[in-house]
């Protein structure tokens, strides 16, 4: 039995929050954003705080922890919204936005041009960090991962695109 649904989401002030019978809808200063309900999970408001409830099947207990999260996540975005950072580790290794698109120099034979989703918005304070913010926070961490994939840090010398605070387990090189 979920123990996350059981606990109940407290919506901050300025969170506009729609509940219908198959969508939820959560509107806030950093954006707007919206979730199809799965069948057997029900969202209750009371006031300012919202509870989680299922049918008596276990699989939608199972659903109603998750959606709990998500709804959560969903109000945690539009109010204070989610950022990561990331961190260029190499010799020439570059970043930098133009208009909504990410332009890496990471060791490669051409440049990448990344586009940005809609909804988030990407900095680049030094040529060798990247912030990406978004109400969203799925999004959020898959764009991330997304620009982080073109050039993972690798073991030896611990070069390429990683998450700030990221710590990279270095490999002894070859002795002869």
């Amino acid at each position: 039995m979920s123990r996350v649904a059981k606990s109940p989401i407290s919506v901050p002030k300025g969170v506009d929050l729609q509940i219908d019978a198959a969508n939820v809808s959560v509107k806030g200063s950093k954006g707007s954003l919206s979730f199809k309900l799965p069948k057997g999970v029900l969202l209750e408001q009371d006031g300012q705080t919202i509870t989680v409830a299922a049918d008596s099947i276990v699989r939608d207990v199972a659903k109603s922890g998750t959606v709990r999260a998500i709804v959560a996540n969903m109000v945690k975005g539009v109010s204070e919204g989610y950022e990561r950072r990331l961190q260029l580790v190499g010799v020439g290794y570059r970043a930098s936005t133009q208009g909504k698109i990410v332009n890496l120099a990471v060791g490669l034979s051409h440049p990448v041009n990344y586009p940005i989703p809609e909804g988030i918005t990407v900095e680049t304070p030094s040529q060798t960090e990247i912030v990406i913010r978004g109400a969203d926070k799925q999004v959020v961490g898959q764009v991330a991962a997304d620009l982080r994939s073109y050039r993972p840090p690798e073991p030896y010398k611990g070069k390429g695109v990683r998450y700030l605070g990221e710590k990279v387990v270095m490999k002894e090189a070859k002795k002869k």
